[in-house]
């Protein structure tokens, strides 16, 4: 078992505690003031992840949106946490009109996404970097898929196909779960490769362990959002998915990624609080043996390269 990462291929098992989604470097016209583009800052927040207990995390940015390899290694090198970088495309919404990305074909797209995992990433200003991404991402809209995204998905799907890296996807208040693995189904991707993103952003125990039976991973990410929900809808959808036989799909992301909550910004929670506030929550109510499943025995069986370069 293999996880490539921005330092290169590590086993799967040496991973540890995996934060199955964050974001160090970020810049979108729809987050405007929240921009992650100080590799200082982000290193000293990832630092503070590392200190609470967190091995490894997954830098959930894909191309377009101020992705850094290079910050993304020196970070790695610093801190010691194995950081898994992301090729593919965000949903539609996250690219200005004109943005070259937009007009680009599925085969366009899918020649730039392998490329990314197997030779390098392109730099902030468009120079390759030897840096390879581990993980492939698409995005959709709230109950949506327009025809970028569905390109997109298409790319994906040949990409993955080409070298076995497990497959992210946003789903836009966790919606069209189900729609989306029809959609990579139909060209090959398997669920047991697939993780949904946001998928705790409608606390449904009953879908997600349909999703769950269907062989798809869920990414609870949405901790610390307690304007929408508090932290206990969370946590309880988690265990009651597991109680319905999901254990072994569920992974766990603090998905902060923004400025005005990274505490090296001066903002709050930080990263640190998926380890320091809610894992805590979770050993006590789901016990130390559901906690090391979610977030050391599953990220790394997710993560890991079947069968790929």
């Amino acid at each position: 078992m293999t996880v490539r990462t921005v330092l290169g291929d590590v086993p799967a098992q040496a991973l540890g505690r995996t934060d199955y989604h964050e974001h160090l470097f970020q810049v979108s016209p729809l987050l405007p003031g929240d921009e992650l583009d100080d590799e200082l800052r982000s290193g000293q927040e990832a630092q503070s992840l590392r200190e609470a207990g967190i091995d490894a995390l997954v830098e959930a940015t894909p191309i377009g949106l101020g992705r850094d390899p290079a910050g993304m290694a020196r970070i790695a090198e610093r801190t010691g946490l194995h950081v898994v970088a992301t090729t593919g495309a965000h949903r539609q919404a996250h690219y200005p009109d004109g943005h070259p990305l937009l007009a680009s074909t599925e085969e366009a797209l899918a020649e730039r996404f392998t490329a990314e995992l197997v030779t390098g990433m392109s730099d902030v200003d468009g120079t390759g970097t030897g840096i390879r991404a581990g993980v492939l991402k698409a995005g959709i809209g709230y109950w949506s898929i327009s025809a970028f995204e569905r390109r997109v998905l298409g790319a994906v799907a040949v990409a993955h196909a080409a070298t076995g890296a497990p497959v992210m996807v946003h789903l836009e208040h966790g919606s069209a779960a189900f729609e989306v693995l029809d959609e990579l189904g139909s060209r090959g991707v398997r669920a047991d490769r697939v993780v949904l993103a946001h998928a705790d952003r409608n606390p449904d125990p009953g879908l997600h362990a349909e999703l769950c039976s269907a062989g798809a991973y869920l990414g609870y990410d949405g901790m610390a959002r307690h304007r929408d929900r508090p932290d206990s809808a969370v946590l309880d959808c988690l265990l009651a998915t597991a109680e319905r036989g999901g254990a072994r799909r569920l992974l766990l992301g603090g998905d902060v990624a923004r400025r005005s909550r990274y505490r090296a910004y001066g903002g709050l929670p930080g990263l640190a609080y998926l380890p320091a506030r809610f894992l805590p929550r979770l050993v006590r109510e789901g016990g130390a043996e559901l906690a090391e499943l979610v977030v050391v025995e599953n990220p790394a069986r997710f993560l890991d390269w079947a069968d790929g370069n």
